[in-house]
């Protein structure tokens, strides 16, 4: 970035970008009610929760723990379930891009957005650099930024690239390819809207302490339907580092930024 670049800004994707109430975390549930043979299927709450504990936002993963956690209820170990993680993988997939891996036809085609491109052109023009560290696969994460928001070949880490958040590595990464070089150590902004989002902006600032850190929380929309539900999840994500809390991603503004860096 240039020296005029005045603070970064790194997006999480999935409910910060893009609504993913009724496709990564329905194909979540599909998958699970489908290997427990129809026994199960975790509602929004029970898959908050286990999100809650601040290690599952790999929704494959998620997945997994889940079918386990409901045979554990059966007096069933993990040992002797023998799950095939691959299996779970795969039929994750089938739900959410599709069943044709060329032209996607599942539940991602239909992805509500909750940023705009107009969005990032402004944080440009007010010297913000911006990019993308996400726990979604580079083939999803590509497929929202530039064939839906129609950004051109946005700085991005995905699954493939980093190990998974709280791992701070991703986000150490995307922020090497937006400074480029630049050697003064400028304020890092991370929205994200889960609490492993936000402890890896605590794990980020324990290894480097040099510049200023400031997590956002987002509402995701799933979470906003009730007063209950979406300030029980402001505290938790408030509870878990957040600074502030929004309701949507475009309320993270120029000048709500240079406010929080006053705040910091």
């Amino acid at each position: 970035m240039t020296q005029q670049t005045k603070a970064i800004v790194v997006f999480d994707i999935d409910g910060v970008i893009r609504d993913v109430g009724g496709s990564y975390r329905r194909a979540l549930a599909d998958t699970v009610e489908h290997f427990t043979n129809q026994a199960y299927r975790p509602t929004p709450e029970d898959i908050d929760n286990l999100k809650s504990e601040g290690i599952w936002n790999n929704d494959w993963e998620a997945s997994q723990e889940f079918i386990y956690r409901h045979f554990a209820t059966q007096g069933q170990n993990r040992e002797q379930l023998q799950l095939d993680y691959q299996d779970i993988v795969a039929y994750f997939q089938t739900r959410y891009r599709g069943t044709d891996p060329e032209n996607w036809n599942g539940y991602i085609c239909d992805e509500p957005l909750l940023a705009q491109p107009n969005y990032f052109q402004e944080l440009t023009q007010t010297g913000i650099g911006w990019g993308f560290f996400s726990g979604a696969t580079r083939g999803s994460a590509t497929y929202v930024l530039e064939k839906r928001l129609g950004l051109q070949s946005p700085i991005l880490i995905a699954m493939e690239d980093a190990p998974g958040k709280p791992d701070p590595t991703g986000l150490f990464a995307t922020i090497s390819l937006l400074e480029n070089g630049n050697d003064r150590k400028q304020t890092v902004v991370y929205v994200g809207d889960t609490v492993a989002d936000m402890y890896t902006v605590a794990k980020a600032r324990n290894i480097d302490d040099s510049r200023t850190w400031l997590a956002v929380g987002v509402l995701p929309p799933h979470v906003q339907e009730t007063a209950t539900r979406r300030e029980a999840y402001t505290e938790t994500l408030i509870q878990a580092g957040a600074n502030i809390v929004f309701s949507n991603v475009q309320e993270l503004n120029f000048k709500q930024i240079q406010e929080l860096q006053k705040g910091s």
